[in-house]
């Protein structure tokens, strides 16, 4: 298991959640599937686009806004960079950020990287349970951060303590039920030390 090769947002109304991610970022090819698990509060995870300079930021931020999104943190800069945070209508929150700070052109409409971001109960632990399981570790920041190093995924993945990512995300962290989120990757199924659900990854239907 050394990839993730699909993430799979449950959401409660398919057609509705795929209008959003039509007109919020079409290029980020997450799959989308009817589930009515309860679900309440901070789910536990955010997904993070990497974008290569400010503009792209607020561009992306209003066409979710316009699609339907709310605003948890509004666009600003900050001493790592610029970024803003927003909350699909399915629920998900998404994190918006560059590491430039200036525009040097208009929106580039590229987007860098997609990082899933789980936030967990013991990042070390956790860090012990993938590295078993294949991933390799690309950083490492003690029992605060871990990248994993996934070169042949279209997903990065990354740990945060839970309370970190919610304060990171601008929401309470407490939290219950379904994480409403399956990762697909070849070792799959099995189900993580916080609940996070992976299954065998199948290719995405063709038309």
């Amino acid at each position: 298991m050394a990839s993730i090769e699909t993430l799979t947002l449950e959401v409660a109304d398919t057609t509705a959640a795929h209008h959003f991610y039509t007109a919020f970022a079409p290029d980020v090819q997450v799959r989308l599937r009817a589930s009515e698990a309860p679900t309440t509060g901070f789910r536990g995870f955010a997904l993070a686009l990497t974008l290569p300079r400010p503009a792209d930021v607020d561009a992306l931020a209003g066409a979710a806004l316009e699609a339907g999104a709310t605003v948890l943190k509004p666009a600003s800069k900050s001493f790592w960079g610029y970024g803003a945070v927003v909350q699909a209508p399915d629920g998900t929150i998404w994190k918006l950020a560059t590491s430039a700070k200036r525009d040097p052109g208009p929106a580039t409409g590229r987007i860098d990287d997609i990082v899933l971001l789980l936030g967990v109960a013991d990042v070390s632990a956790t860090k012990r349970f993938y590295v078993d399981r294949g991933l390799a570790v690309a950083r490492s920041f003690g029992s605060k951060y871990v990248e994993f190093a996934t070169p042949s995924s279209p997903f990065k993945v990354a740990l945060y303590g839970r309370r970190a990512l919610a304060k990171d995300v601008g929401v309470p962290i407490d939290g219950s039920g379904s994480h409403r989120l399956v990762i697909g990757g070849p070792g799959g199924p099995f189900t993580d030390l916080d609940g996070f659900a992976w299954e065998a990854a199948v290719p995405a239907p063709t038309a």
